[in-house]
């Protein structure tokens, strides 16, 4: 008989996630928040069942989007849960334009392990997705919903540079997806 997959760990992050989130709404969606970290974490565990990985993914968004700090989350999860978060927490420096901030993040996946590419890999395929539907159901009219200064030029650049920061990546499905899915929205890159 085999013993069934141990989450204790991933649930308690789950449980937490729900509660940060809780009355949060995707921007702009109309459904709750908390889809958009469970997606990210079910698209990680096509790569791993490492339930710090898992918890990660499903927390990546707390410190950017809650009240939550990363002390709270390596208290609750660990150095490795807030080391694999803080990889994926956007540069907060609003003195910088969208594009710094932009290319911060981007250099900060690049140069981040492994293990915080697929969390990241999480999130932004889960963003993919989401940017795909929107344009297949509304068309240009996506690039409204970004703060990005120049539209679709700016969402391109960011999203392919991530693509670039994430290439180790390239063997896994999740990756493969990701690209497809860049040149459906955006065209095949030149």
């Amino acid at each position: 008989m085999n013993n069934p997959l141990e989450t204790t760990f991933f649930d308690k992050a789950a449980k937490f996630a729900v509660e940060a989130y809780r009355g949060t709404e995707r921007r702009g969606k109309g459904y709750p928040y908390i889809i958009h970290p469970m997606e990210a974490a079910s698209i990680v565990a096509t790569i791993t069942n490492d339930q710090e990985m898992l918890a990660a993914a499903i927390l990546h968004d707390t410190v950017e989007d809650t009240d939550v700090t990363l002390e709270q989350i390596r208290d609750l999860f660990g150095d490795r849960v807030a080391e694999l978060v803080q990889h994926e927490t956007a540069p907060s420096n609003e003195s910088l334009t969208w594009r710094e901030r932009k290319t911060a993040q981007i250099m900060q996946l690049a140069n981040a392990p492994h293990d915080s590419k697929v969390v990241a890999l999480g999130d932004k395929l889960s963003n993919m997705r989401g940017i795909a539907w929107d344009y297949r159901e509304i068309g240009d009219e996506v690039w409204k919903l970004f703060h990005a200064p120049n539209g679709k030029t700016d969402v391109e650049w960011y999203y392919r540079s991530l693509g670039e920061a994430m290439s180790d990546l390239s063997e896994t499905l999740a990756y493969q997806e990701f690209v497809v899915l860049l040149e459906e929205v955006f065209g095949e890159k030149v």
